[in-house]
Parts: C-alpha cells; sequence; structure tokens
C-alpha cells in the first residue's frame, strides 16, 4: 500500500503532475509573455499620450478608413459593439474623434478622426494589439482555429460568460471600482 519513494520524491512527482507539465509551463509561459507586453505597451501609451492603448488602437483604426460605423469599427478591432462604443465616446470627449449622422442612412452614425486626432497619430508607436492581430493573422487557418477553441474553452473555465470583453486593459478603472467595492461590503 505504501510508496518507496522518498517523501520529497512524492512531492516533486505530485508538483509535476498537479502543474500540467511542460505543456501547461509552455502555456502560462506564452500568456505572461503576451499579457507583458500588452501592458508595458498600455503604460508607455498612457505616459507618451494620455490614452489607453485601447484609445490608440482603435484611433489607429480609424486612420485606416476615413469614417466607420461602430458596427464597423467593432469588425477591424475584432471586438464588440458595446466596447468600441465606449472607446469612441472617451475619444469624442477628447475631440479626437468626431460623430456625425451618415448623410445615406440618418439612422447610422459615422465616426471620423478630427484634426487633433491626427495629430496625436502622427506621434503615436504602432500598438501591441495591431502586432498581435497581425501576428494571428499569419498563423495558418487550422493553427488559428485551434489557438481559439483552446483560448475559449480556456477562458470558460476561469470562469469568462459569453459577455462582451472590454478592448485589453479597458475600463479596468471600472473594474477595480466594483472590486473594491464588493470588498467594502463584506
Amino acid at each position: 500500500m505504501g510508496s518507496h519513494a522518498s517523501p520529497a520524491a512524492r512531492r516533486k512527482t505530485a508538483a509535476r503532475k498537479a502543474q500540467g507539465g511542460p505543456d501547461a509551463r509552455r502555456v502560462m509561459d506564452a500568456i505572461r509573455a503576451i499579457v507583458q507586453r500588452l501592458r508595458v505597451s498600455s503604460r508607455a501609451c498612457e505616459r507618451q499620450l494620455g490614452l489607453s492603448s485601447a484609445q490608440l488602437f482603435v484611433l489607429q483604426q480609424l486612420d485606416q478608413a476615413a469614417a466607420a460605423s461602430v458596427a464597423e469599427l467593432a469588425q477591424r478591432t475584432l471586438t464588440h459593439q458595446s466596447s468600441v462604443s465606449v472607446v469612441v465616446t472617451r475619444l469624442a470627449e477628447r475631440g479626437l474623434v468626431a460623430r456625425r449622422a451618415s448623410p445615406e442612412d440618418a439612422r447610422r452614425t459615422e465616426i471620423s478622426l478630427t484634426p487633433a486626432g491626427r495629430a496625436l497619430l502622427r506621434r503615436a508607436p504602432r500598438t501591441v494589439q495591431a502586432e498581435l492581430v497581425a501576428a494571428v493573422d499569419r498563423l495558418p487557418e487550422d493553427e488559428r482555429r485551434g489557438l481559439a477553441q483552446s483560448l475559449t474553452t480556456l477562458a470558460r473555465a476561469l470562469g469568462a460568460g459569453d459577455e462582451a470583453p472590454p478592448l485589453f486593459f479597458e475600463g479596468e478603472d471600472a473594474l477595480a471600482g466594483t472590486a473594491a467595492a464588493n470588498r467594502e461590503e463584506s
């Protein structure tokens, strides 16, 4: 019934099994590297430009086309309309984008860069989000599909629901405020 291995050897074996082995380590290292690049880029963007990297990413997408609806912009940023709408509102409040009713369809709101938005882009670096999208686009289709499935499964295992996630690091203040309020209520 008992094991002949020493307690230290049993702990080491148990730790290896519990941690998922070398594949789990590679997954964790890759996630940490991506999150680190995104976070460093976001902080640098905030210091240099006074914008979140998500806001800069949206501005850069708008720079590629004269005007876009929120739905079109959401497609180009590979995110949800509600997330892009929040970012566009913040950019409009800062005078970096303008919204106007479409001349073809008054129900549709077009979004375009203002001169201030264009001036800011002239001194802005490329975002890590743009690099990440380009890297994913370069993957063969079957690898992209597998990556999408694996990351979706992982996100669900971590409790992510079907709600629309914000752009990277956008809205963290709101989340931090909610967490603080929940702690105060406890």
